[in-house]
């Protein structure tokens, strides 16, 4: 965990910050996508330690973030500060379980998504291997 006092977001606060902005990308928050983050903290190695309490105020940094002009791009700092770049493909890879989650990808999704992409400076191939890993995890009959 970070020192809270240099960085406000904890590595694993970084993670639930990129699943709800994923989330709240289409301004509709819906069940599927609360779901999913809230099966990740709970399941995930990564959230082994975390304290899920803390998503309610990951969520209004958040959403703090995406009422200002430049609210994105001061999440993005907070995350490239706070999020070891080891924990890059990770992050990209719960936003796209989250998009993924109620089955449809809006337009303001899939910015968001090439946003992260471009913000954490993923290689394509990568991120295409993460994407369609995501898309068959998500697959109904």
């Amino acid at each position: 965990m970070n020192d809270t006092a240099t960085h406000p977001l904890s590595a694993q606060d970084c993670l639930v910050a990129v699943m709800i902005a994923v989330s709240a990308s289409d301004e509709q928050i819906r069940t599927a996508e609360l779901v999913k983050i809230e099966s990740a903290v709970n399941n995930l190695p990564i959230f082994g330690n975390y304290d899920a309490d803390r998503i309610n105020v990951v969520s209004q940094t958040v959403f703090d973030l995406f009422s200002d002009e430049d609210g994105l791009d001061a999440l993005f700092g907070l995350i490239r500060a706070s999020l070891p770049e080891r924990l890059f493909e990770t992050a990209y890879a719960l936003a796209c379980d989250v998009a993924a989650a109620d089955g449809v990808l809006g337009d303001s999704e899939l910015r968001l998504l090439e946003e992260i992409r471009y913000e954490l400076d993923l290689d394509r191939l990568h991120a295409a291997a993460i994407e369609r890993g995501a898309r068959a995890r998500h697959l109904s009959l």
